[in-house]
Parts: structure tokens; C-alpha cells; sequence
């Protein structure tokens, strides 16, 4: 009775009161939807890292006073001439933990090679493979958490090999916002705007947010986004206009008192991805640790900064190298044709099973309905996504189903041979069946377990129907079918049966 509560929603459009609010949810080769494939560029972030690695190389080298010439960072490696007498020490400097700290038992986070003066130093092949698979790992979690911060149901989010993340969006044809917020890095910093006095090396040019105004930005940081703990939509009615409003942990609130108690008067310039969103006048100390970010923001772009800043910024900046929308009605198509093959193989199965079994052809074919409402029903108790995959494993059970009520009967039919006792032949006609078909579920079951675990969005799709459905065929056949056969040979234990 609750599984065929749980099947009756799915053969209605509209939501009925006294229904469950529960549907089977179906895939993007069903309803139609947006395909994203995406590549993680890792290069600027190898190049962030080895120049940060320089300043701190750098600091050390000037901190022993050692003459170095000629520096320079060139295809990811630092480069330098060295006085000959100096060797030893930088062999020392290098070799510091807290510079080249180890990264495994093996190797550490720097290999270097000195020829004669020249220094070239470098990231080890295990350091740059570690950055590149945590930016994936990270990528995938923060797209994860921007897509779940739209509401979009269902959504597929694998990575495909080591730099590229695959994401299906069931239901979703216009994914032009999608591509707003996946492909936003959202990297949020505060620099002060330079003095007219400060040095040409002390600073960097940026453009606005709408490219019709420079800045000279200062180097030296701030506060970076990292420390932001909440981002959320606002409305200055004083410039009628939409902001963000943000927070920052404790660290980043002591900090940002600091900063403008220290700077009063000065311009600070909030920049996001290498464009400077707002250079707000600092008025007064802000130590209550939240800010606000104007703009002149639409209130969807503000909505859609507020949710990349919540999620956080993405490692390394993303490109979209494939796109394709799988329109609704070829997803309508694959439905249809999936039914029209679902009732064909249902209705030959009853024929056949009907034609060979007769009366207990009848049970098995009660059983096989049941069997189809349970497996339905369950689907959608699980919420689980439906593809055309999914139909395949469906048409499956039945046919499995059915080749269970075919091994019973058969293992029957023997039986009555050599016992003329019809409830004892019935029950070790079950009996000694039960092992043969658990054998051969349990490894199918294995199998679709394997193939969740391992598999994209439509095999996972298939396993799940197909693990469900033996469950469900095992159920109805040794259970059910079983308590048909039961009830009918008792009322007729003195009639001769013939199966």
C-alpha cells in the first residue's frame, strides 16, 4: 500500500493534496538541460605560488647579505647569479624547513641546481602535482557549493581526469547565469590606492570594474577574502543602489580595524578578479568586522557576487571548453520510446509467462506488476535521477524477474516427478532454487555497486535501478509470488495441478 501511494504521483503532472510532494527526478537525456565541461588553468596559480616563494627566497638572501644579480622569475623557476663564495651558505638558507619544507619522506617542496654562479631554483614534479589535484578537489567543492546555493536540483559535478570538471544541469536551458557564477574566481582582496609620491615599483595599474577608470593600486595586501565569513545581498537607499554586505572572522575584523584606524582619509579599493569594484573614502576605524561593497550593481549581480563570495574563491581560474543544451523535446523523445520499449517487453513477458504457466503464470505476472510499483516507488522515496540509462536497468529487472519465476516453475515441474506431495514439492521447488538466484543477484549486485562507485551521472543512473530492482524482484517473487502459489494450492489440494 505505501510503495503504490509513493508510485501514483509520478503518472500525474499537477500536485494533489492528499499525494506525497515526491516525483521521480529525471536527467538531462529525459528532461533536457545544460552540459558544461570545464578546465582548471593552473598556471597562474603555479605562478601566484612561485612568487610568493621568490619574496620569501628573496628576504632571506638580503637578510645574510649575500650579492645576488641578474634575479628574475622565468617559466615557473627563480634565477640568479651568486658569488661563488656564498655557496654554502645558500645551500643552508635553501635547505631550511620553513622555506623548503618536505612535502613526502623523499622529496621537498624545492629542487635547485647551482652551475658554476647560476642559481635556478624550481617546484619538485610531486609539489606541483599536489597543488594541481587540491585546486581540483577544491574547484569541485566550491563549484558544488555555488551551484547548491542556486537551488538547482539534481545537478551532476564529477572531475574528468586531473584539470577538468564535468557538470549536468537537469532542467536548466538557459545557462548563461550558471556560467556567471562557475566561471567567476571571485578572488576578493583590499589594497589601498598608492600615494602621488609613491615609488613606480610600489604599485600596479588596475582597471574598474567597467573598464573606464585606472587605478595605481598599492602591492602590499591588505586583507584578502579569505578571511570573509558571510556575503549577503543589500540596498543602500542612500545611493539607491544594490550592495553586498559582508563579514569577516575575527582575525580578519582585528585586522581591518587596524588598517583603516591607521588610514583615515585614505582611499581603499575593494578589487575582485583584478578589477576594482569600489575605493570608498575611509571615513572613521571600521572595527565591528562587516563592510560594504557597492558598485553599481544590478540586484541579480549582487545576488550572484554575494553567492561566489560565500562560497569562497576559486583557486584557479576556469574556462568552459565544451557546452551543449539538450533541448526538451529530444528529452520528451527518449522518454516516450523508453515507455513504448518498457510496455512492449512488459506485455510479451506476460504473454509468454501467461502462455507457459497458465494459473501461476498469473501469480508471477501479479508479482512482476508489484514488483514494477515497488521499484517505482522507491525511486521516488530516494529522489534518485532517472536517465534513460535508468529505463534500460528497469527493462532489465523485468526480464530478471521473470527468469526467476521461470527457474522456480521449472525446478517445480521436477519436483511433482519424484514427490507426489504437492505443498512439499512447491516448497522445495522454492527452496532449492533460493541459493541458485541469490548467487547470481549477489554478483549483479556487486557489479551495479562497482558501477555507482566508479561511473558518471546515467551509469550511476543505471545502477541504482538495476540494485533496487533485484531487491525489489527478490521480494515480490519469493515473498509474494510465493504466498499466491501458497493460498492457491491449499484451497486446491485435492484437485490433480498440473504447472
Amino acid at each position: 500500500m505505501i510503495g503504490f501511494i509513493f508510485f501514483i504521483p509520478n503518472l500525474f503532472k499537477d500536485q494533489y493534496f492528499f499525494l506525497p510532494n515526491k516525483k521521480i527526478v529525471l536527467g538531462l537525456d529525459l528532461q533536457g538541460g545544460s552540459y558544461l565541461l570545464l578546465e582548471v588553468d593552473t598556471v597562474p596559480l603555479f605562478k601566484e605560488k612561485i612568487e610568493t616563494k621568490s619574496f620569501i627566497i628573496r628576504k632571506k638572501i638580503r637578510s645574510e647579505r649575500m650579492n645576488i644579480k641578474n634575479y628574475k622569475i622565468e617559466n615557473l623557476k627563480i634565477m640568479f647569479d651568486l658569488d661563488p663564495a656564498n655557496t654554502e651558505k645558500f645551500k643552508k638558507i635553501i635547505n631550511q624547513s620553513e622555506i623548503n619544507p618536505r612535502v613526502n619522506e623523499l622529496e621537498n617542496e624545492l629542487v635547485y641546481k647551482i652551475e658554476k654562479n647560476s642559481i635556478q631554483i624550481e617546484f619538485s614534479d610531486f609539489y606541483l602535482k599536489r597543488i594541481k589535484k587540491n585546486a581540483m578537489e577544491q574547484s569541485l567543492e566550491i563549484i558544488r557549493s555555488r551551484i547548491d546555493e542556486l537551488g538547482t536540483r539534481e545537478p551532476t559535478i564529477i572531475a574528468q581526469g586531473e584539470e577538468r570538471i564535468l557538470i549536468e544541469l537537469p532542467g536548466i536551458k538557459n545557462p548563461k547565469k550558471i556560467k556567471d557564477i562557475i566561471g567567476t574566481t571571485a578572488k576578493l582582496t583590499f589594497k589601498f590606492l598608492a600615494n602621488n609620491d609613491a615609488n613606480l615599483n610600489s604599485f600596479e595599474k588596475l582597471k574598474s570594474k567597467n573598464n573606464l577608470e585606472d587605478y595605481n593600486i598599492e602591492k602590499k595586501l591588505v586583507l584578502s577574502g579569505e578571511h570573509l565569513t558571510d556575503a549577503q545581498p543589500g540596498f543602500d537607499n542612500l545611493n539607491n543602489s544594490s550592495v553586498v554586505n559582508f563579514k569577516l572572522d575575527s582575525f580578519g575584523s582585528k585586522k581591518f580595524a587596524y588598517a583603516t584606524k591607521n588610514n583615515i582619509g585614505r582611499r581603499l579599493a575593494i578589487i575582485i578578479d583584478n578589477k576594482v569594484v569600489s575605493a570608498p573614502v575611509i571615513r572613521d576605524a571600521i572595527t565591528t568586522g562587516s563592510g560594504q561593497i557597492s558598485g553599481s550593481f544590478s540586484v541579480e549581480e549582487a545576488n550572484n557576487l554575494a553567492i561566489v563570495l560565500r562560497s569562497g574563491a576559486l583557486p584557479a581560474p576556469m574556462s568552459i571548453i565544451e557546452e551543449r543544451t539538450v533541448g526538451p523535446d529530444l528529452g520528451q523523445e527518449s522518454i516516450d520510446k523508453g515507455v513504448i520499449s518498457l510496455i512492449i517487453g512488459f506485455f510479451l513477458v506476460i504473454i509468454y509467462i501467461l502462455y507457459n504457466y497458465r494459473i501461476f503464470g498469473l501469480f508471477a505476472n501479479v508479482s512482476l506488476l508489484i514488483n514494477l510499483i515497488l521499484l517505482i516507488s522507491i525511486l521516488t522515496i530516494l529522489e534518485a535521477t532517472l536517465t534513460l540509462p535508468g529505463i534500460a536497468g528497469i527493462i532489465l529487472t523485468v526480464g530478471m524477474a521473470v527468469d526467476a519465476n521461470v527457474l522456480i516453475y521449472e525446478r517445480i515441474k521436477e519436483e511433482l516427478m519424484i514427490e507426489k506431495n504437492l505443498i512439499i514439492a512447491f516448497d522445495n521447488g522454492y527452496k532449492r532454487v533460493l541459493t541458485t538466484l541469490l548467487d547470481a543477484n549477489i554478483t549483479t549486485i556487486i557489479a551495479s555497486i562497482v558501477l555507482y562507485f566508479i561511473g558518471s551521472g546515467p551509469i550511476k543512473g543505471f545502477a541504482v535501478t538495476l540494485t533496487v530492482g533485484i531487491i525489489t524482484s527478490l521480494f515480490t517473487t519469493f515473498v509474494l509470488g510465493r504466498l499466491f502459489v501458497s493460498l492457491y494450492i491449499k484451497s486446491n489440494k485435492n484437485v490433480k495441478i498440473k504447472i
